[in-house]
C-alpha cells in the first residue's frame, strides 16, 4: 500500500492505495466523490472525466499514485463556493442537456476543459470536443446546445413540450 495525498476540490485529501488503485475508484470508494462516474473502464465513454492540475483527463485510466501531489477538480467541485450551480451546470439544466444524467458529469468536466481552451467556441467544435464522450439519451443537440450557451453565445429557445 502506497500513503499518496493531493488537493481534491480544493481540500486535501489522503488516503493508503494499491499501486493498481484507479483515480476514479480512489475519488468514489476512498473519499465518496460518486460524481465521477465509471461507465466502461475502457476509456471510451468519458463519465469519469476530472480535471487533475487543470487538464480533463479520464479517471479510468489514470493511476491514483499518478495524482498524488495534484490538484483534482470533480463535478462536486464545479459549484459556486455558495453552492449555487456553476454556469455550465446552470446551462445543461436550462438547456435540457441531461435525461438520465450517468454521462452528465463527464459532460460537465469537459465542457469545462473546452471553455477554458476555447471561450467561443463553434458547434461544430463543440462536437468534435465531445466526441470522446457517449451519451446514449439525447443525442447530444441539447448538450451542444447548453455548452454553447454557457459560452455566452445565443441558441435557439427550447421548445415547450
Amino acid at each position: 500500500m502506497t500513503k499518496i495525498e493531493m488537493t481534491v476540490n480544493g481540500r486535501a485529501a489522503s488516503g493508503e492505495v494499491e499501486g493498481r488503485t484507479l483515480l476514479s475508484s480512489f475519488l468514489r470508494d476512498e473519499l465518496k466523490l460518486t460524481g465521477t462516474h465509471v461507465g466502461c473502464d475502457t476509456s471510451q465513454c468519458g463519465a469519469c472525466v476530472v480535471h487533475v492540475d487543470g487538464e480533463a483527463v479520464k479517471a479510468c485510466t489514470m493511476l491514483a499514485v499518478e495524482a498524488a501531489g495534484s490538484e483534482v477538480t470533480t463535478v462536486e467541485g464545479m459549484a459556486n463556493a455558495d453552492g449555487s450551480l456553476s454556469v455550465i451546470q446552470q446551462a445543461f439544466q436550462d438547456h435540457h442537456g441531461l435525461q438520465c444524467g450517468f454521462c452528465t458529469p463527464g459532460m460537465v468536466m469537459s465542457a469545462a476543459a473546452l471553455l477554458k481552451e476555447n471561450p467561443k467556441p463553434s458547434e461544430a467544435e463543440v462536437r468534435d470536443y465531445l466526441e470522446g464522450n457517449i451519451c446514449r439519451c439525447t443525442g447530444y443537440h441539447n448538450i451542444v446546445k447548453a455548452i454553447m450557451a454557457a459560452s455566452g453565445q445565443e441558441v435557439a429557445p427550447v421548445a415547450a413540450e
